[in-house]
């Protein structure tokens, strides 16, 4: 599929076909496009935590308070570990270019996943403790999105955009 149909063609999705499941093949894929992301001085502060059991799955929707996420059968924790960026860029490191770089690669996974015909949702609005508990990670390693992922059981349709007059400043 050409990029411009894969950024076209990504949606948010929310109801997952449970019968279907995705492939290690696909999760390599998933993961290798994610570390091609552009990172900031090549510190690449991000952190996976692939989330597959059924158990863990549901221990990690309830901490996000999204029941849905569960049905999904592979989610992906995006963490960052802030230390390397905030030791090299200062405080500009560790609450920009960190969250940049992990953003990239969150971005990454989700065109990646529908060119192999998933379907995803970005989620960050959620309690990073209760996420880093639920998947076992400590501070100062922090999630930063959670990924759930895998075949749509639903028709998304094309979401609004502001024109680009709105949203656009050409000097």
């Amino acid at each position: 599929m050409e990029l411009s149909d894969v950024i076209k063609k990504r949606r948010s999705v929310r109801h997952f076909n449970t019968k279907l499941t995705v492939t290690d093949e696909d999760v390599s894929a998933l993961l290798e496009a994610a570390v091609a992301a552009p990172t900031a001085g090549n510190i690449q502060p991000w952190r996976f935590v692939v989330v597959r059991s059924v158990e863990a799955r549901e221990r990690l929707a309830a901490a996000l308070h999204q029941r849905w996420a569960a049905a999904a059968p592979l989610v992906i924790v995006v963490c960052v570990d802030p230390r390397p960026s905030a030791a090299r860029y200062s405080d500009r490191g560790e609450y920009l270019y960190a969250i940049q770089d992990s953003a990239a690669a969150v971005e990454n996974i989700l065109l990646t996943a529908v060119d192999r015909g998933l379907a995803s949702c970005w989620i960050g609005a959620f309690d990073e403790k209760a996420v880093a508990v639920a998947v076992g990670v400590v501070s100062p390693i922090t999630p930063v999105a959670v990924l759930p992922i895998g075949h749509s059981a639903e028709s998304a349709g094309k979401p609004a955009r502001r024109p680009l007059d709105e949203v656009t400043t050409w000097l």
